[in-house]
């Protein structure tokens, strides 16, 4: 006959078992039981082209991977990315909703009256960091940065920009601040047409990020002449341009590509992107989105990336002065 105690004893492991079953059952069908509200939309919120809309679409490409679901990209361009952001605030609370976000979140703000900034949104995921390259066509008199500087001070030098608030103008006015010098500016809605303009002659130079024109370096129709960045690349087709710095203008500046939630979302809805969002970071094909555009890896996730996007924000208001 068993004693009360080991009864008493056998009764609480059984009991604990019955807790911790009915635990991970209660966790497993919570986890479960979350699933975005109707078909996902990514928007872009410039042209399609450059490299914000290779961002979006690798981002949902890599999404539908790694959670099963149809994930479709929509581009919403006009203001500098501003357009796309206030249409992507009225997404106020819905979990189907995402963004290919970058400097725009930061710089819009700083620079223009518009009703959001960083803050309004839920941020997801940092992909990684992306240098500019300033960029002239395949048989420009320049030869490298220094030669463009050089010439603003004698003549009307024009540079093509991406957005009036983007990476562009704030690696040109970086660049004039450091040499005191200026340059004619046309802004566009999207890398692509910035490329665009370059090979139509409409535009001396403009600072570009390799993926958005590393089809026309190998072919000569445009030629690199500097990196924005602290160290050379060791990418094999962008390891013979020189640095800024290098060349005398101590100028180095990144974009950063990643995705946020809207604000307002469910602690479930952000968990359940996180989580998405760590398994596409494990992936072959986020190797390949960061290789292929010849960016820098810098996967941040959650409050990693709200604090990421602190430092930034703090940057780019020191930067636009």
């Amino acid at each position: 006959m068993k004693s009360p105690s080991t009864l008493y004893a056998g009764s609480a492991l059984v009991i604990s078992a019955v807790l911790l079953t009915g635990c991970a059952s209660q966790n497993s069908q919570s986890e479960g039981e979350f699933a975005p509200s109707g078909n996902v939309v990514v928007t872009v919120p410039f042209a399609a082209g450059g490299g914000s809309d290779v961002s979006g679409r690798a981002v949902a490409a890599g999404l539908e991977e790694a959670t099963g679901l149809s994930i479709t990209v929509e581009n919403r361009e006009g203001g500098a990315g501003a357009v796309g952001y206030a249409h992507f605030q009225g997404q106020e609370g819905r979990d189907n909703a995402l963004l290919a976000a970058e400097l725009a979140l930061v710089s819009l703000p700083l620079s223009q009256e518009v009703g959001f900034d960083y803050t309004s949104f839920t941020p997801i995921m940092n992909l990684g960091s992306d240098y500019a390259l300033l960029v002239t066509a395949g048989d420009s008199e320049f030869e490298t940065c220094a030669d463009v500087v050089e010439a603003t001070r004698s003549e009307t030098v024009v540079t093509a920009v991406s957005g009036a608030t983007g990476i562009d103008a704030i690696t040109i006015s970086l660049v004039e601040q450091d040499q005191d010098v200026e340059f004619d500016r046309i802004p566009y809605e999207s890398g692509g047409e910035v490329v665009a303009a370059l090979l139509g002659g409409h535009v001396d130079v403009a600072p570009l990020n390799p993926s958005e024109v590393a089809g026309q370096l190998e072919s000569g129709d445009l030629r690199a002449l500097c990196a924005f960045s602290e160290e050379r690349y060791e990418y094999e087709q962008l390891a013979d341009v020189p640095t800024a710095a290098e060349q005398g203008i101590d100028v180095a500046f990144s974009q950063f590509r990643g995705f946020i939630a809207p604000g307002g979302i469910s602690d479930e809805a952000r968990e359940y992107w996180i989580a998405a969002a760590e398994t596409y970071a494990e992936s072959d094909a986020y190797r390949s989105y960061i290789e292929d555009n010849m960016m820098q890896p810098n996967a941040l996730f959650g409050d990693d990336f709200v604090a990421f996007l602190e430092e930034t924000n703090a940057d780019v208001q020191a930067a636009l002065g």
